[in-house]
């Protein structure tokens, strides 16, 4: 991982700003979440968190993590921002992504962006790598780091609370 400065990280900004537009269209009762798929300057992929198809009858944001069978890993009932845009970019972009760059963020319930903590979705970590996503970009609280997709898997099949 390395932080971003200079034009790189100015440049980063300005994706994580409109990723933050993206987040807000979130539904999730839980976490509202955006990510966008850059590739040569262009965003070949987008999306939110919400229930599949936004369908609310999918909706289960409000039942207690703990209620789900020990196997059940992925405890949301929604699709997560970081598939939405990689679903994005297999339809309309599938040439793409080969080496592209992820972005990634997360709001408050007022759409003010949070720093993201430590990589943990090995789900998301896994889909990236397959279908060639060569970097992830999360904004902490010392500022915009890149991972490699590589080693973004790794920490999250590392992680613990």
């Amino acid at each position: 991982m390395r932080y971003l400065s200079g034009s790189e990280e100015k440049k980063a900004l300005e994706y994580l700003t409109k990723v933050t537009q993206i987040a807000l269209s979130s539904t999730c009762e839980r976490s509202r979440c955006g990510s966008i798929i850059v590739q040569n300057d262009e965003i070949i992929g987008s999306g939110f968190n919400s229930p599949p198809q936004n369908k609310e009858e999918s909706r289960r944001c409000s039942d207690p993590k703990e209620s789900y069978h020990k196997k059940v890993k992925d405890t949301t009932c929604c699709v997560h921002a970081e598939q939405r845009a990689i679903i994005d970019a297999l339809r309309n972009n599938s040439n793409q992504l080969s080496s592209s760059r992820l972005y990634f963020i997360r709001v408050d319930e007022d759409g003010i962006p949070l720093h993201a903590g430590k990589p943990y979705c090995t789900i998301c970590s896994k889909m990236a790598l397959d279908v060639g996503i060569e970097e992830f970009v999360l904004w902490h609280e010392d500022g915009i780091c890149v991972y490699d997709t590589n080693e973004y898997n790794t920490l999250s099949f590392q992680y613990s609370e």
